[in-house]
Parts: structure tokens; C-alpha cells; sequence
């Protein structure tokens, strides 16, 4: 038989396991919504836990809560803030709207470890009460969402450094073949030639140009409604307690936080968390191009691109002996194709917003967090698993490279368009090069031909015109 204690909440009373910090009504919601498994992410757990830190602060210096209260309820906050009740937080991903059910569960960890360190026994809620002491002048409406946010911030942040490493590793490949000349390639068809250097800069340059526009998403983020209470006028709150609250809550966070400047618009729209997904979104836009790219550069060998060689980290065939597969590039496909989906689940909560609340706002903080964990976990190891080791088949670049027809580009100034085009007809028709018509129908000399067409010529197409 497992201990256990009897709690009361307005439903009536239940049983809750005596080794729990939890309580009733999250046992109620264990019960209501066994959904998915999924828990809550570490950085909604470490940003409710600060967020209450700075609540019980703000009504010990005003005078909202008494100091032995509030003193116990801080220490329990920082606890929880410091990782110790993790797997305290049980209740599913998929709950009941507005984040009421998690939001119960972070008082009721806190209020059974405040009534320990007084002294008193778990469940005892008439001496410390989840909902009269720790939730003073605070609701689930005001504080999952601006939870949600500093926990975006705070995934966001960590994001950041993932890219940037990428976008080096990328920028150290483009150094390395930046000698490479190869054939450029529009709509899969022969273009004028690039360097595999200038490929792979233009891939890191797009994620700092992604990078770049985050920061409007941030400052987003970094207002917050808390203090707002049920629908953003602060009831029940002690005077003063909305500018504290979040002063101090930007001080525990490192974070620029800054109270509302319309309380119930921020309390109605969740538009903050809707612009993080769509720069997700867009970041795993980019990212699905990049690795579809390297993926297509190292088809083959014997019937692809074959420009560069991927890392071969683990045999890529059951069937096929020594086939070999662009694994770390799929993977990355597949994390970043669940991002945008992920976008677009949090588009739909975005949007169900009604009057003063958005009760969806669970969904879109899940998907958030969700989204940049997967990114910065894997992007690193895509870094070193794969791009960190790619090499470039230089001689194969240089083959399609100079078989192109497309280099009689350089010709129009000369001979215009539509003779070039003829020219390149010719040449097709009769497997004949472009070089050798040239100076057979006397339109160029050799010498003219080598100045255009030759491998000093060549290199200099590759380079940017001023």
C-alpha cells in the first residue's frame, strides 16, 4: 500500500500519495488529460520557478504576504528553481485550457514544500494555501503567459549559440573551398560558375540574416503580463506589486523584462509566442534548404552531382553493401520539417484567442519550446557529424564545370544572344564544343576564345562584379 494523505479542493476530497509535493487538483488532472506522456519543458519549469520567486518577494516588501510565509515560500521557489522538484511536474503537455492544470501543479509543489520547511505537514493548506498565499495577486491568465514568454527567451537564447556555431562551421568549409570552381546550376539546369566556397559563405550568411531578425521577436517576448491577474486590471494585488513583480523577475532572469504597456491587450494576445514560432519556422526553412542542397552536391557517386563527399557516419543500407547515405542532412530535414509543423499548430492557438484570455496558449508554449530544444540539441551535431567533415570532389566540379554550355554566357556582350543560342544549339546537335565552332565560323580567334573561356577566365566568373 503506497502512503498517502487526504487534500480537499471546491470539488471535494482525494487521496494524493503521501511522497508527493503535488496535490489534489493536479492529481485531478493526471487523471483528466493522460494525453501524450509529454511533460513540461525544463524552461517553463525554471521560468514559472523564478516568476513565483519574484511574486513572493514583491508581496513580502509590500506587504501582501507575511515574511515567515513568504520566506518559506521563496526558499521552496528557489529550490524548484535550482532543478529539485523536476519530476514534480506530472501533468500532461494537453490539459486544460490557459495552463490552469500546470499552473496549479507549481503552486501546489511549492505550497507542500513551504508547509516542510515551516515545519508542517504536506497538504496542511490552511497554514500555507496554493491559491490564497502563493498565488497572491497573480492567476493562471498573467502567469503562464508571461511564463511561456521568459521560457521562449530563455530557449531562444540557447538557440542562438547553436546557429551561430553552424553558421561558423559553414563559414570555415567556404574558406577551405573558396579555390573550388564549379558549374552554377538555376532551376537544376547549367549556370554560370561559382565557387563551392561562395555556396557554402551564402549558407552561413543566410543564418546570420536569420539571426538578425530576431531581436524585433525578442523585445516581444520581453513584455509581459504579469501582474495583470485575472484580466489585466490586477485584482486582488497590493499596490506597487505589477512594477516589482516584474522588476524582479527581470533581475533573476538576466533578462530586459518590462511591465505591459496596454495590461490587457498582453493579456488577450499571444502574439509574442505566434512571432518566436514564425521565426522558428522560418529558421527551419532555411535550414531544410541547406541540407537538401548538401544532400543533392553529394548524390551519387556514379549517377549524381558528386561535388562533395559527406562524413559517412553509419552504413546507409540493410540491403545495398557499402551504400553510404547523407544521414546527419536527412535528420536534420526531418527536425526542421517537425518545426514548421509545429508553427502551424501554434498558428491555429494563436489565433483562438477570445476576449480576454487565450485558453490555447499551452499548445503554443509547447510547441515553442519544443521546437528550438529539438533545433539546438541537433544542430551542433549536425555541425560536427556532418559539416565540419565534408570535402570537396574538386576534379568532378571541374569536369562539369568545363562541359557546361552554359559558360557561352560570356559570348552575348560579343556576339548577342540569339547567335550564342545558335551556337549552343549547334554544339548540342552535333556533340561539338562551343570553342571549336567559334573559331571555325570565324567569330572569335583561339586567343579570343582562350580569354573568355579559359581557366584563368573561368575563376575570375566567379567572383562577384562590384
Amino acid at each position: 500500500m503506497v502512503a498517502s494523505r487526504v487534500e480537499q479542493d471546491s470539488l471535494g476530497p482525494r487521496e494524493v500519495p503521501d511522497s508527493a509535493y503535488w496535490g489534489i487538483q493536479t492529481l485531478r488532472a493526471r487523471e483528466n488529460f493522460p494525453v501524450s506522456g509529454l511533460v513540461a519543458s525544463r524552461h517553463l519549469i525554471r521560468a514559472y520557478a523564478w516568476l513565483k520567486l519574484a511574486c513572493a518577494r514583491a508581496n513580502v516588501s509590500l506587504g501582501g504576504l507575511d515574511a515567515r510565509r513568504g520566506d518559506a515560500l521563496i526558499q521552496a521557489a528557489q529550490e524548484m528553481a535550482d532543478g529539485r522538484f523536476d519530476s514534480e511536474f506530472v501533468v500532461d503537455v494537453f490539459q486544460a485550457g490557459a495552463g490552469t492544470s500546470f499552473h496549479m501543479n507549481v503552486n501546489e509543489v511549492l505550497t507542500n514544500r513551504a508547509l516542510e520547511i515551516l515545519g508542517r505537514p504536506r497538504g496542511e493548506y490552511r497554514e500555507v494555501s496554493p491559491n490564497d498565499h502563493v498565488n497572491r495577486g497573480q492567476s493562471t491568465n498573467d502567469t503562464y503567459p508571461t511564463a511561456a514568454q521568459v521560457a521562449s527567451l530563455l530557449a531562444l537564447k540557447e538557440l542562438r549559440t547553436s546557429v551561430e556555431a553552424l553558421a561558423e562551421s559553414l563559414r570555415r568549409k567556404a574558406e577551405e573551398f573558396a579555390s573550388v570552381p564549379k558549374a552554377g546550376r538555376t532551376h537544376l539546369k547549367d549556370a554560370m560558375p561559382v565557387t563551392l566556397g561562395a555556396e557554402f559563405h551564402a549558407y552561413s550568411t543566410a543564418l546570420d540574416r536569420v539571426l538578425e531578425s530576431l531581436a524585433p521577436v525578442e523585445r516581444a517576448l520581453a513584455e509581459i503580463p504579469l501582474g495583470g491577474s485575472a484580466v489585466g486590471s490586477g485584482v486582488n494585488s497590493v499596490p506597487g506589486f505589477r512594477c516589482r513583480a516584474v522588476q524582479e523577475y527581470a533581475r533573476l532572469t538576466q533578462l530586459p523584462l518590462t511591465v505591459a504597456r496596454d495590461p490587457f491587450e498582453t493579456m488577450q494576445s499571444r502574439w509574442p509566442l505566434g512571432a518566436a514560432s514564425a521565426w522558428l519556422r522560418t529558421l527551419a526553412l532555411e535550414l531544410i534548404r541547406i541540407a537538401n542542397d548538401l544532400r543533392l552536391l553529394s548524390s551519387g557517386p556514379a549517377t549524381g552531382f558528386d561535388e562533395i563527399r559527406l562524413p559517412e557516419i553509419q552504413p546507409g543500407s540493410s540491403i545495398m553493401p557499402a551504400k553510404v547515405n547523407p544521414s546527419a542532412a536527412e535528420c536534420l530535414d526531418m527536425v526542421a520539417f517537425h518545426v514548421v509543423g509545429a508553427d502551424a499548430a501554434t498558428a491555429l492557438a494563436v489565433q483562438a484567442g477570445q476576449l480576454e484570455i487565450n485558453v490555447m496558449m499551452p499548445l503554443a508554449a509547447y510547441e515553442v519550446l519544443f521546437a528550438a530544444e529539438i533545433l539546438t540539441r541537433y544542430l551542433p551535431v549536425f555541425a560536427r557529424t556532418c559539416v565540419d567533415g565534408i570535402t570537396a570532389n574538386a576534379s568532378r566540379a571541374e569536369k562539369y564545370l568545363l562541359e557546361s554550355a552554359a559558360l557561352a554566357t560570356v559570348l552575348t556582350p560579343k556576339l548577342g544572344y540569339l547567335k550564342v543560342a545558335e551556337l549552343l544549339h549547334e554544339a548540342e546537335r552535333t556533340g561539338r564544343s562551343v570553342s571549336t565552332l567559334l573559331v571555325e565560323h570565324g567569330l572569335l580567334t583561339k586567343e579570343e576564345v582562350d580569354s573568355l573561356l579559359g581557366p584563368a577566365a573561368l575563376l575570375r566568373l566567379t567572383q562577384p562584379v562590384p
